[in-house]
């Protein structure tokens, strides 16, 4: 092996493609912490992190099993795993020791979906702030509310992760079509479609209160390209929208637990319990695979029930006790 293949060179040299496809740095920060803990823990036994044996990668599995949650242990295996596809790959390393051994999986959960009249409550709990700062508020209290209304149809009409609201630009909305293109992961663009409920909102909001919230800035250089802004006139980012959807989450009194990827998930179960096709969700999704889209199908209960009793000999019969008296 190359000098190149000592361990901090080839963490680096993998750090480096995960920032190459445009990982998040939270991805970056788990995988490097993940990955030199790792490598660290072989070094110091004196293992090769080449080809260590499988002893070796058991004795880091029980370790890693008493001292982290499972969900934890699966993450840490998942970047390392990753690591010496990567190292593999590029000819650092021979293969991926990790492919005999046996490793801990979690049972794959369904996302948490708001109901059709949840989202009618969230969004009629944003009409009513919206009411009380026309009432009494400020000018920016009232452009605050056409904003987050804005937010929240967006949101839910285009079925956007809570990054790609946060970076749309003006440049990437049309609102004639109906339509708001953005980057996803992996930088693969996609457009999102605009209902007309979300073009109405930011309408309103584009004329009567992005102006309104770009008068606070106090910066200097040029103003902000970003669609959403906060209340100095700045883009607003993730962590600020964060915490503005859960607000109005808990003023619409939705259940505790429901977080702004919730109407991502909501988007997508109430396209199929509508009759959309699964790859035209997945493709609206931005999902690289299908099956990653397929989650959907089993969260509704109304789908399975609609589904079961199309396809099911007996499922359209009366009930003995709907017969009865």
């Amino acid at each position: 092996m190359t000098a190149t293949a000592t361990p901090p060179a080839a963490l680096d040299r993998f750090l480096g493609t995960l920032a190459a496809r445009d990982a998040s740095e939270h991805t970056q920060r788990a995988y490097r912490t993940a990955v030199g803990t790792y490598l660290a823990w072989l070094h110091e036994r004196g293992v090769d992190w080449r080809a260590p044996a499988r002893a070796d990668l058991r004795a880091y599995l029980a370790r890693l099993t008493t001292i982290n949650a499972r969900s934890s242990v699966a993450q840490r295996l998942a970047a390392i795993r990753a690591f010496h596809r990567f190292a593999a790959r590029d000819g650092l390393a021979p293969g991926d020791p990790w492919g005999a051994i046996a490793t801990p999986r979690l049972p794959r959960r369904l996302p948490r979906v708001l109901e059709v009249d949840q989202v009618d409550r969230l969004m009629a709990a944003i009409d009513e702030e919206l009411v009380h700062a026309e009432d009494g508020g400020t000018e920016v209290a009232v452009a605050l509310a056409l904003r987050d209304r804005a937010v929240i149809e967006t949101a839910y009409a285009a079925g956007l992760r809570i990054s790609e609201l946060a970076a749309a630009d003006l440049g990437s909305l049309d609102l004639r079509r109906g339509e708001v293109r953005v980057l996803g992961k992996g930088r693969k663009e996609r457009i999102g479609l605009l209902g007309g409920p979300a073009r109405s909102a930011l309408a309103a909001y584009l004329d009567e209160a992005r102006g309104v919230l770009l008068a606070q800035r106090r910066g200097s250089g040029p103003d902000p390209a970003e669609i959403f802004l906060n209340h100095r006139g700045e883009a607003i980012g993730v962590r600020g929208l964060r915490l503005r959807i859960d607000r109005l989450c808990r003023i619409a009194g939705l259940p505790e637990g429901v977080s702004p990827h919730t109407l991502r998930h909501s988007f997508a179960t109430h396209l199929l319990d509508g009759g959309a096709d699964l790859r035209v969700v997945q493709e609206l999704l931005g999902h690289e695979s299908l099956a990653t889209t397929q989650v959907y199908t089993h969260v509704s209960p109304a789908r399975l029930r609609s589904a079961y009793r199309a396809a099911h000999p007996r499922a359209a019969r009366e009930a003995v006790s709907d017969l009865l008296p």
